[in-house]
């Protein structure tokens, strides 16, 4: 789209919003409680990561930009996580302040079974105090200076409101930056001020009055709360259909959305406005900035366990010739929140693994059959120190770098993690697979893991491969056929 992100780097970005922590307890259920009619959940494993505001920062920090912040929390424990997260992300938190009386915001999601059973939230929606108000304001000029633009994340917790926004927009328009604001609620009248409003279909529905079932009802909703809100920009995120802009005295602006599986549809709107903010921030459009934010978005909702967007991700997605690589290889130290999500939404997982130099027929046969197996196909490759071990001397033919591309360029798979020979049973613990395929080559008792996936509850499948090729005998093959023929001395 010619663009060039790595201006990211020099934006600093304000974000003022409702800071939470996403807090998920994963365990197992095998009783009903003798005291009510309810579960017992025997907890197994907890972890927490930044909710609402706290996400915005995470993508554009991921991004590379600097992050000023801007909100309100308890005198708590999670209160106290939340900005030890915060800093350790790099984040100016000078502006995160503590009300005594007020609850850190937290979200609790049990998931037993593989399935989410019970979702708590321990919240407040009481506007903030006027001291809290005072203080930031004070901190918002402070900083107005040194940021290239602000963003507003509202989730209606009582920080965003109509005094606060009045005071903000204010500030912005004396520093002449640039305000963004994600809204929430039906009184768009509050946002009067900010350059930029992205609410999502929905959202845009119940503000505007207007039931949105169609192109002209869109259109009509969007033109009416321009009016309304006062204010000159709009953007209405569509989904599956893309996003619409709309301009003060221009046409309605269409961003199609890029075909994609979707996974996980959280998170995406706060990836939406920041890389909004990012693109604006760095000299573009707004339709420019639509547009690539659009792109971002698809990317977060095709993957699981994460609602970031990598620079290179988004680079990749940017260029016509797209690494699929960047968006499919998985680190180990990724692997556990995408497992983790992936269990949470009751995903059946297949996991097959080997070397895979010199990709043939066989191997797109096992990888298909593998994917049908399931919804979701890991394939572990041997790194290339585990697959010289394994074949030989002049072995891999193909780099671990160039199997990962060719693999992840595959509809079949989903993720490639590298591992080596040692790692097996550290992935199928971290993985802990419905499903482990191999080829029917292979004899089921000696199928390396066999063991330890049935353990974690999985199965063994061997996978039919009627063609009998291995990339061995392709290698071998080749090399028999440069071996040329030595010329005979005839005999006197």
């Amino acid at each position: 789209m010619g663009f060039d992100i790595s201006k990211f780097e020099k934006c600093n970005i304000l974000v003022v919003g409702d800071l939470m922590v996403d807090e998920y307890l994963w365990g197992n259920v095998d009783r009903i409680s003798p005291e009510a009619p309810v579960q017992i959940v025997s907890v197994k494993e907890e972890n927490s990561t930044l909710g609402g505001a706290g996400n915005v920062v995470n993508n554009l920090i991921a991004l590379g930009a600097k992050v000023s912040l801007a909100g309100v929390i308890g005198s708590d424990r999670y209160g106290h996580l939340l900005l030890a997260k915060l800093n350790e992300l790099g984040v100016n938190t000078d502006g995160v302040i503590e009300e005594p009386e007020r609850p850190t915001t937290r979200k609790t999601r049990i998931i037993a079974n593989n399935q989410q059973v019970l979702r708590i939230d321990r919240e407040t929606k009481k506007d903030i105090s006027q001291q809290t108000l005072d203080i930031i304001l004070n901190y918002i000029e402070s900083v107005m200076p040194e940021v290239d633009l602000v963003l507003i994340s509202d989730y209606g917790k009582g920080l965003i409101t109509t005094a606060l926004l009045s005071s903000l927009t204010s500030v912005v328009k004396k520093h002449k930056k640039i305000s963004i604001a994600d809204p929430k609620g039906r009184d768009f009248l509050k946002y009067s001020g900010v350059s930029l409003l992205t609410p999502n279909k929905k959202e845009a529905a119940i503000a505007s009055g207007i039931e949105i079932v169609d192109e002209s009802t869109l259109i009509k909703a969007g033109n009416r709360l321009l009016k309304a809100a006062k204010i000159n920009n709009l953007l209405i995120t569509c989904g599956k259909n893309g996003m619409v802009l709309f301009e003060h005295n221009k046409k309605p602006y269409y961003i199609s959305a890029q075909t994609r599986q979707v996974f996980d549809v959280s998170g995406a709107g706060d990836t939406v406005i920041a890389v909004l903010g990012l693109v604006i921030a760095s000299g573009a459009s707004f339709a420019k900035a639509a547009s690539i934010a659009n792109t971002a978005a698809g990317i977060v909702v095709s993957k699981v366990g994460t609602s970031t967007v990598s620079k290179n991700e988004l680079l990749s997605a940017l260029t016509p010739a797209c690494d699929y690589a960047l968006t499919k290889h998985m680190s180990f130290s990724e692997l556990p929140a995408v497992i983790q999500k992936l269990k949470a939404d009751n995903k059946k997982i297949v996991l097959t693994n080997g070397c895979f130099d010199l990709l043939h027929s066989g191997h797109i046969m096992l990888l298909s059959a593998s994917k049908k197996l399931g919804d979701v196909l890991f394939v572990a490759i041997d790194d290339d120190k585990s697959v010289s071990s394994l074949k030989g001397h002049g072995r891999p033919i193909i780099s671990e770098k160039e199997r990962i591309s060719i693999l992840s360029a595959l509809d079949s798979v989903d993720y490639v993690v590298v591992f080596s020979s040692k790692q097996l049973n550290q992935i199928i613990e971290i993985i802990r697979p419905d499903i482990l395929t191999k080829g029917g080559n292979y004899i089921f008792e000696d199928v390396i893991g066999r063991e330890l996936v049935e353990r974690c509850g999985g199965r063994v499948v061997l996978v039919p491969v009627t063609k009998n090729i291995s990339s061995s005998s392709i290698i071998n093959n080749i090399r028999n056929c440069c071996i040329k023929p030595q010329k005979q001395t005839p005999t006197r």
